[in-house]
């Protein structure tokens, strides 16, 4: 079996204690600032909607989402959704992680253009997402005995492809809504004294496990890379 290999563990294995790692890190950071009560004592949806406005981003609409840890910016019906953990809640990593999906907000009212291209990929990387692992598996199958497996290796790693360079794209995304959501957090007042320095530490840890996706992705498609070699 793949993971048996002793090359995956090598390549993959590292990458995938990095992310174990980056979700620990995120998980103890907004747990320390959940407990913190943020001085001006405005809520997830406040510091969103005042973010939104600032802008002049009226048409953008915050929702409360029952999915936990279900915050994001919906592109396609111009919506904010903050998990109830955010939503109503006044403190420190409520303002950070609600700040960061009005920043994506923001990048699309703005025409970002590593936005604008990460949305477009989507539906795309969606699909060939899901079937680049099958296409693959059926090929090294197939590679033994048929020039059908090894094509269809090939397709396989292409559409991985395609993931990793989403993954890619996603960094500077995930990045500049970040820096975004902390200039407006001071531009509003709406941190004071420590409490930036805690938003910043709970955005860092949320930037760290797409960094760990990304490395995730990459190592997997160098192993896939290093299987089929074994095939030519």
């Amino acid at each position: 079996m793949l993971f048996l290999d002793p090359s995956y563990f090598v390549i993959v294995l590292p990458a995938i204690v990095f992310a174990f790692y980056a979700q620990a890190k995120v998980s103890s950071t907004v747990a320390r600032a959940a407990r913190v009560r943020a001085s001006r004592g405005v809520t997830g949806r406040q510091v969103a909607e005042l973010i939104l406005n600032a802008h002049g981003l009226h048409d953008v609409r915050v929702e409360l989402t029952d999915r936990e840890l279900g915050d994001h910016y919906d592109p396609r019906s111009r919506t904010v959704r903050l998990s109830r953990q955010v939503y109503g809640a006044p403190s420190v990593a409520a303002l950070g992680i609600a700040a960061h999906e009005a920043g994506h907000a923001v990048q699309h009212a703005t025409g970002y253009a590593f936005l604008a291209v990460r949305n477009g990929l989507f539906p795309v990387v969606q699909f060939g997402t899901s079937l680049a692992m099958p296409l693959f598996l059926l090929g090294l199958i197939l590679s033994s005995t048929s020039q059908l497996g090894l094509g269809l290796m090939d397709l396989g790693i292409l559409f991985f492809f395609g993931a990793v360079v989403f993954q890619v794209i996603t960094l500077p995304v995930e990045f500049n809504a970040s820096g975004r959501a902390m200039r407006a957090l001071d531009d509003l007042a709406l941190v004071q004294g420590g409490e930036a320095a805690l938003a910043r530490r709970v955005l860092d840890a949320a930037a760290l496990t797409y960094v760990a996706a990304t490395a995730a992705a990459v190592s997997q498609l160098i192993y896939l890379l290093v299987l089929r070699g074994r095939r030519s």
